[in-house]
């Protein structure tokens, strides 16, 4: 038992007098791990005046409001009249129109000669809105100005996409609306003659009846089979008269025809068409993403010291072999 203790004791003896040994050959050789790490340092310090600075501006956006679309959901509403998708739906639909175009400009940029990094992601995972536009540039100001010029970019885009979807569908709906009136006129037209060819008709039977007053009290009662007992001279003029009586149409005929007036006079500015809505503008980064001073430097220090350390200790290793030796 006392042997084994004794054996412990030097044991723990030993590793004790290396490590003292280890601090006493670290420090003194302090002056060339000193120097390691003032190498490291300055380094560092040019890594950090000649190193591209990166600052990153963020803006969040939302589904424009009711007035920003006010104009688009008006038209829409004159163009579709019950038919035309309701406000919410405008909202979405055109958010998402405007995330989809984003995203591509964020790739277009990424792919260029001097990628540029433009993001546009969910604010909080797992919800469609709001989304937040990040930029990326070597100056704050020019992240700041420039995210908000992308964002005013895309906007204008999807001003002249929707004003050119509106005018094709007006032009469309024009169209449209005078076949209608067309239909209903050719068969007011249609209904018309009809009548004139049965007056002529019932005409024929009252002259070869020799029928010239009406012999019937009841007008009401008339039919296609005895209107010709209303004479000769009734039924002659009824066929002047309905000659030149115009066309009887029904009441959508009106109500297309002012749909169709409405349509024409259709205006739309698309300047007035906003497609999103800040809910935070674009802000100038305070801190930038990179390099970091304060990292760089505390990495540096540390690497310096390792090094300078490694140094002192493979020399003193190196001269203990060779003494041995």
């Amino acid at each position: 038992m006392t042997n084994n203790n004794n054996v412990v004791t030097r044991s723990s003896d030993s590793e004790q007098i290396d490590l003292i040994d280890l601090f006493v050959q670290l420090w003194r050789g302090k002056w060339i791990i000193a120097v390691f790490i003032a190498i490291a340092i300055v380094i560092a310090g040019i890594y950090l005046v000649f190193a591209k600075e990166k600052w990153t501006s963020t803006a969040i956006i939302t589904q424009p409001d009711a007035a920003q679309i006010g104009s688009y959901s008006n038209a829409l509403n004159i163009l579709y009249g019950v038919n035309a998708p309701k406000l919410t739906d405008i909202q979405e639909s055109v958010i998402s129109r405007y995330n989809a175009s984003f995203s591509a400009l964020s790739q277009t940029l990424k792919n260029k000669l001097v990628p540029e990094k433009l993001t546009i992601e969910q604010t909080v995972k797992g919800q469609p809105l709001p989304l937040s536009i990040s930029y990326v540039n070597g100056s704050a100001e020019t992240a700041q100005k420039q995210v908000a010029q992308y964002i005013q970019q895309i906007d204008e885009q999807i001003q002249k996409e929707i004003e050119v979807d509106l005018n094709d569908n007006i032009k469309q709906q024009i169209v449209t609306l005078k076949d209608v009136l067309s239909n209903q006129e050719t068969i007011a037209q249609e209904q018309k003659d009809l009548r004139i060819r049965q007056i002529n008709e019932a005409l024929k039977y009252a002259e070869a009846a020799n029928i010239t007053t009406p012999k019937i009290q009841q007008t009401q009662d008339v039919t296609q089979e005895t209107m010709f007992l209303l004479g000769t001279e009734a039924l002659q003029s009824m066929i002047a008269h309905e000659s030149s009586r115009p066309l009887t149409l029904s009441d959508s005929y009106y109500q297309n025809k002012q749909k169709l007036l409405d349509i024409q006079k259709l205006k739309i500015d698309p300047t007035s068409i906003h497609a999103y809505r800040y809910v935070m503008k674009p802000d100038l980064p305070v801190y930038r993403d990179s390099p970091k001073r304060s990292i760089v430097l505390v990495l540096a220090v540390l690497l310096g010291g390792i090094i300078g350390s490694g140094v002192v200790l493979g020399r003193n290793a190196l001269r203990n072999y060779n003494a041995r030796a």
